[in-house]
């Protein structure tokens, strides 16, 4: 099984980088977890390119999102919303409507802020263009507010009410795309 892990930070000491890190410690070691590492290349959306070939960065992000049988995201909280580079890449990935590569695929979403309050929002409406889109979020929340301080200096997750979240959501994820792969099977 392959999860492939979408930070919506560009930054390079990006907290949802490193939550997403905590996540992967969490897997069994049969899971295959491949960080994407190429947000911000995709370029803005618009529908004179969205042609074939795809521009290259698209074809990329669209190409790691088929070949994952379940797709973890971690947002930062953006003016109460989630970042216009995730908005954007999700833009592309949501073409065509009826065989986009995130319809029907097993999806969760998880986030930190500096706030006190863990992106919730943006949590929200990462779930909303989820939905949207067609893929098949999953329950489960991770808030990681005020995250400089739940970090240790190595980027692991310190909190362990946390962690036992990050664990629940992460096993919701991998139950989902586990029944996913029995139907298509």
């Amino acid at each position: 099984m392959k999860v492939l892990a979408i930070s919506g930070s560009l930054r390079s000491g990006s907290y949802n980088t490193q939550l997403l890190r905590a996540a992967e410690e969490l897997l069994p070691p049969e899971v295959d977890f491949v960080l994407y590492q190429g947000l911000k290349a995709v370029p803005p959306y618009d529908e004179d390119d969205d042609v074939q070939p795809a521009p290259p960065a698209v074809a990329a992000l669209r190409g790691a999102v088929a070949e994952a049988d379940a797709v973890l995201f971690a947002t930062p909280e953006y003016n109460s919303s989630i970042p216009g580079s995730l908005k954007n890449a999700l833009d592309w990935v949501s073409r065509p409507p009826a065989t986009n590569a995130l319809r029907n695929k097993p999806v969760a979403v998880v986030g930190a802020s500096t706030g006190a309050f863990g992106a919730v929002w943006a949590q929200a409406e990462l779930r909303k263009v989820l939905a949207a889109i067609g893929a098949r979020v999953v329950d489960g929340e991770v808030a990681v507010g005020h995250a400089p301080t739940r970090f240790d200096e190595h980027g692991r997750l310190e909190d362990e009410s946390l962690q036992e979240q990050l664990q629940e959501t992460i096993e919701a994820l991998l139950a989902e795309a586990e029944s996913r792969s029995l139907i298509l099977a």
